[in-house]
């Protein structure tokens, strides 16, 4: 009834969830709140009561040797005790049961979406169908999503907040996440975490619809014609803003897979594991390119050290190649004597 009033007029997503997980979420948030507030209120309550009743106006028993009284202290410790216990048990079955890796109980096939962060737009791959759509997804309600979640680009953290549960997405590394919709709606999905200019227009529209919608959204997406290859996914990594909704009717096999791998150790600039058109992890002048210089420092690849060698620095390029190695910055090198009593550092050294 409480609860009813002062939330009566919030309009917050995360207030009004429209799938179990987000519903699940919520009850945890409101339970902890009530629970907190049986110390808060009351503090602040007696607080006031006490700031009243003992002013200096008033005459009340001075009692200076007292200094204990059991009931306070029962009252202090014991209702405290309580009330982290039960938090204590509440958060610790949540985090459990809400694990975001975890597959929900249905007796209703799942639907698998792969989900990319680029600059700056979201790409959905739905490989059961086969198709892609930029900035937009649709499901079936009362039906499990099972999302593999990636990044293109830097960190980002993919977000429905009516149904529940933020999860980042990190270049080379997949995330995982669970939701379902209990009822149709439209529903606002954004990326919280701040991943530079376009940040503000990265959000998508998530749609769920029964299962004829569906049917017919699919539909409307392979009618598009695109073909997601190489090339075009090469030019949609590119930084955009504001991107409307974009459709391929069809889309490289295991693109998303080909995704994390560019990260892999090895693979940077070499397509290894890229596809053609690909073998850069980064396009020149994006966020995710100055951060992968940035983290790249000084390390040089092979054909660079040939081509000192062939100057007649190979000595030169092998020293540096072990000053960049982790923990290597003491080490002491033979073209270099170190004074007596001491070893020379990198930093001396250079």
């Amino acid at each position: 009834m409480l609860a009813s009033v002062f939330l009566g007029g919030c309009q917050s997503a995360i207030l009004n969830p429209k799938g179990q997980i987000g519903i699940d979420e919520r009850n945890l948030l409101v339970t902890c709140t009530v629970l907190m507030l049986l110390v808060v209120v009351p503090v602040i309550v007696m607080t006031l009561v006490f700031a009243y009743r003992y002013r200096a106006t008033r005459q009340h028993r001075y009692e200076p040797e007292w200094h204990h009284s059991t009931p306070i202290e029962i009252v202090v410790w014991a209702i405290p005790c309580v009330i982290i216990t039960v938090l204590g048990v509440l958060v610790w079955r949540s985090s459990h049961a809400l694990d975001p890796y975890r597959p929900l109980d249905s007796e209703v096939a799942p639907v698998t979406i792969e989900a990319v962060s680029l600059d700056w737009k979201w790409l959905f791959i739905y490989p059961e169908q086969n198709i892609a759509v930029v900035n937009e997804m649709a499901f079936p309600e009362q039906t499990p999503l099972n999302f593999r979640i990636t990044s293109d680009s830097v960190m980002n953290s993919f977000f429905i907040p009516q149904l529940g549960t933020m999860i980042y997405s990190m270049a080379g590394m997949e995330t995982k996440l669970h939701l379902i919709a209990n009822e149709q709606g439209s529903f606002r999905g954004l990326s919280s975490h701040y991943s530079g200019h376009g940040f503000s227009g990265m959000h998508f529209k998530a749609l769920a619809t029964d299962q004829a919608g569906f049917d017919a959204w699919i539909a409307k997406v392979r009618a598009s014609g695109r073909a997601l290859d190489a090339a075009a996914y090469a030019e949609l990594a590119k930084p955009s803003e504001d991107v409307p909704p974009t459709y391929y009717a069809s889309v490289q096999p295991e693109l998303f897979d080909t995704i994390i791998a560019k990260y892999m150790m090895g693979s940077h600039g070499t397509g290894e594991h890229g596809m053609p058109g690909m073998d850069n992890p980064a396009e020149p002048g994006t966020e995710a390119a100055a951060q992968a210089n940035a983290h790249a420092g000084d390390y040089a690849t092979p054909d660079a050290a040939s081509g000192a060698a062939d100057n007649g620095d190979s000595d030169a390029h092998d020293t540096h190649s072990m000053d960049s190695m982790p923990g290597m910055g003491d080490t002491h090198h033979d073209d270099a004597p170190a004074p007596a009593g001491g070893t020379q550092t990198l930093q001396e050294k250079h």
